[in-house]
Order: structure tokens, then sequence, then C-alpha cells
């Protein structure tokens, strides 16, 4: 409790004037939309996603990285193009996420960019597999500012572990949790707040108890469990929980599966943040995995230029009309995690 209100006031000393009046317009104007269904915004985004990488270490079985499974290429983000979008926005961004797809430490400036980003005052955080939290790497994480950190622990013991996060060593997410723990203590800092993310699946949901106590013993702040969302999921999966409240679908009774979220015509994402790929791309949220979606080119063009120009504007409109129609939102199940 105590990490989660300091988390809290760290977050709220983020939020200037200039990022408070930005805030309102973004809500006013999503609500309006909302409610004439016309499409209208007004400000800049109160969060963006950052992709430093799509390489990652493990072979996941329902992520595209891990799959191998892009059409769009590989690569690391480049520092200018970064520098230059977050000088061009921190005025009136307040949270920005350093994830998309891939393992953010695989980018070799990887918190340099979280450096940059800390000192302008916006909320830093990222999430990662925590294989690559080595001593040195734990220290400069701590002196980086970064605000949140959200380390993947799918299960309490390597079997369970690897059911999902194949290729990977939960002895190293283990030693990777203490030597960033050990650091917050050295350095006396407050940050980053340190998160378990469990992603609930069929073979690690008896483990729920388990890694709640993990957390204790280890100091972690706070466990989140996470729904897993599953691609081919209409005739079930093995990784499907039987918890139901731990699925994004729901059993027919006759051998198939849907979403339970009812598909609305309207979603906040599309107003309030977006996601930025390694090579400058922007597409309107992260179930847009393989960039599908590009509402402009980064590289080509400036920011507000993109976030008002014509593509945003006619999806935002599309989106109000019809999201049905959108394949990307046909297979959003907007839920993505309930409290540990």
């Amino acid at each position: 409790m105590k990490g989660k209100i300091s988390d809290g006031f760290n977050f709220l000393s983020k939020l200037t004037l200039p990022r408070a009046i930005n805030a309102t317009k973004v809500i006013s104007s999503y609500i309006l939309s909302k409610v004439t269904k016309t499409s209208r915004h007004w400000g800049s985004p109160i969060s963006i996603s950052f992709e430093p990488t799509t390489s990652c270490n493990l072979r996941c079985p329902e992520c595209p990285s891990g799959l191998r499974s892009f059409t769009r290429p590989t690569g690391m983000l480049d520092d200018t193009l970064f520098r230059r979008t977050i000088d061009e926005l921190h005025q009136k961004l307040l949270y920005l996420i350093f994830y998309f797809q891939g393992e953010p430490y695989l980018h070799p400036r990887f918190l340099d960019l979280v450096k940059h980003a800390s000192a302008k005052g916006i909320y830093t955080a990222t999430s990662t597999n925590a294989h690559f939290l080595n001593e040195e790497n734990a220290r400069k994480t701590v002196e980086s500012g970064l605000d949140r950190m959200i380390i993947s622990i799918d299960g309490t013991t390597q079997e369970t572990y690897q059911a999902y996060r194949i290729g990977g060593q939960l002895d190293k997410v283990l030693e990777g949790t203490r030597n960033l723990i050990k650091w917050k203590k050295k350095l006396k800092s407050r940050t980053p707040y340190v998160v378990f993310q469990f992603l609930v699946v069929r073979p690690n949901e008896h483990q729920l108890d388990e890694v709640r106590n993990l957390a204790k013993e280890l100091e972690v702040d706070d466990v989140w469990f996470k729904t897993a969302q599953i691609y081919d999921y209409e005739q079930g999966s093995p990784l499907i929980p039987t918890i139901d409240y731990y699925s994004r679908y729901q059993n027919n009774g006759n051998g198939s599966f849907s979403i339970k979220n009812k598909l609305l015509n309207h979603c906040w994402k599309m107003w309030h943040s977006c996601v930025i790929t390694w090579d400058g791309l922007v597409v309107p949220c992260c179930f847009d995995k393989d960039a599908e979606y590009r509402m402009g080119d980064l590289k080509q063009q400036k920011f507000e230029q993109l976030w008002r120009g014509t593509p945003y504007r006619k999806f935002r409109q599309a989106l109000l009309k019809s999201r049905n129609e959108i394949e990307m939102c046909r297979n959003c199940t907007q839920g993505t995690k309930v409290w540990g």
C-alpha cells in the first residue's frame, strides 16, 4: 500500500498546468464526439507508447515478436527520432510507455532514452522479461529516473513459467528483480515502482497465491494479473484459463468461444494515446501489432501534423460510426489486467 501511495503522488507530481489543460481538452473532445457521433479532437496525446525494438530473446506463443511473424521489419529505435518527438511533445505529454513489441533492454541505448524523457518531467514506464537486469543495468535503470517497471513473471516454477515464456529462465527473472530492488535501496530511490505482471493462462492459473507470496518475499511493490489475448480462440485453446474471471473469452457450451466484451462504437484510446513503432510509424492502438493502420510516418512529418491529419480524423470517425467494420477493433478485448 505504501508503494502505491508513493507511486500515485509521483504520478501526480508530473501533472503541470499545461498537461492538466491538455488533458481537459482531450477528455472534453472525446465526450462530445462520443455523444454526437461526430469526431472532434482538441489537444495533444496524454500518453504515448514508444517501441524501442521488435527484437526479443523469448518465443512466447501469442506474441508476434516471439513468433517472428511480423511482416514489418525488425530494428532499433533511432535516438534522434525519439528525442525530436519527445522534445516536440513533452510540455503536454504526461505518460510515456517504453514498450510495444519486443524486449526494451535489447536496445543498446534504451536507458539513455529513458533518462532523456525523465529529464523532461514525463512519467515513464516499461515492461520487460527481466533477463537483462544484471547488476549494471539494474543500477542504470534506477539512475535513469524510470518511474514504473513491469516485470513479466508468468509462473512460480520453471515448468509453468516456460509453458508460455518459451526459452525463458525463471531464475533470471528472479535474479533481475533482486538486482533492481537492491539498487533501489542502495541509491535510496523511491522509483521505479516495481510490478510483477502475471499473465493468467491455464498452465499457471493454480499459482496466483504463490506469485503474491513471491512478490512479498522479494519486496516487489504490486502484482497485476493480466488476461491473455488469444488469436485463434474460436475453437478454444489450451491457454484459455478455466477460471472464468481471468479469461477474455466465454465458453458457449458447444465447443466454441467468443469475446466477452461488447464492441461499442467509441474508444478512449483513439483520443488520448497512440503507439510509435521503432521506425517512426504512428498507429492508433497497441492491438495493431503489425502496424497495419498507419496514421503517418514521423520520418516525413511532425507529430502535430500527423495527429490532426486526415487519416486520423477519418479513422476516429469510422470508429464512431461502426467499430465492428475495423478488423483490429473486432479482435479487441479492451480490458487487459485485474489487480492482484
